[in-house]
């Protein structure tokens, strides 16, 4: 049975999860608990992107500014999604047994395809960030860039509900699905979603991007794997931080 915990700590839990921010000191574990704060940390993360890009733009031309922003999300998460998109990458695309697949995510070494994964992930990003900063007007790139790491992380929520855990021997991930997930963990998936409504017509464009490429994730991860993994939640993550600035850059132009 899952043992209740405080707001407080099921976000902390969250943040010292998926971030290398500080939490606090002494911080109870909370798997179940924090899984409806990732788009709210996904926001802590947007503002202090938006914070950094302020800070960089005013030194340096957008391309620059653009770089230096994918470099700050993949310092904040200590590259931890990225990991996952590496090692996700190396099993599905080994073309190998469902079995075989996972325990090839589970090697620490990064093969090819993990290689090829990640670097195409942040060319896709770091055009995504350029064309936001070099097209949209200044409230477009605040909102933007506050709002797409929420989105990105509030997909690993779709990933729980809708996939069964995909390890018999346990993972990183295994401890978010010690229960079903009800409309509840969905909660704060709507701040993100209220704030994209300032872009208008292009809010709800980005919106219907959003589920297209969370459904099209889902649909392919059942057909290769029928399951999912921790590492594969954190694939879906950069994927759709990718996807979503990409989209944003041609939504504004």
């Amino acid at each position: 049975m899952e043992k209740k915990t405080g707001i407080f700590t099921d976000l902390r839990s969250a943040i010292l999860f998926i971030t290398i921010l500080p939490g606090g000191k002494n911080v109870a574990y909370s798997p179940m608990g924090m899984i409806r704060f990732f788009p709210v940390v996904g926001l802590i993360i947007g503002a202090l992107l938006v914070l950094t890009d302020l800070a960089v733009s005013r030194l340096w031309a957008p391309p620059v500014a653009a770089l230096l922003d994918l470099l700050f999300l993949v310092a904040v998460t200590g590259a931890f999604h990225l990991d996952g998109l590496g090692d996700t990458a190396d099993g599905i695309f080994s073309h190998r047994s469902r079995e075989r697949a996972l325990e090839i995510m589970k090697d620490s070494r990064t093969g090819m395809m993990g290689l090829v994964a990640v670097v195409c992930g942040l060319a896709v990003k770091l055009a995504g960030i350029w064309s936001v900063k070099t097209t949209g007007t200044p409230v477009q790139i605040l909102i933007l860039l506050f709002i797409v790491p929420a989105y990105s992380r509030a997909s690993m929520i779709f990933g729980i509900k809708f996939l069964n855990y995909g390890r018999k021997g346990g993972g990183t991930g295994k401890e978010h699905f010690g229960r079903p997930i009800c409309l509840n963990d969905f909660s704060y998936c709507l701040i993100p979603l209220f704030l994209s409504l300032f872009l208008g017509y292009k809010g709800l464009v980005l919106n219907l991007v959003f589920f297209m490429g969370v459904a099209l994730i889902l649909v392919f991860y059942k057909k290769k794997m029928n399951c999912i993994t921790g590492d594969m939640l954190g694939a879906m993550n950069e994927v759709l931080e990718a996807l979503l600035f990409l989209a944003a850059g041609a939504l504004i132009l």
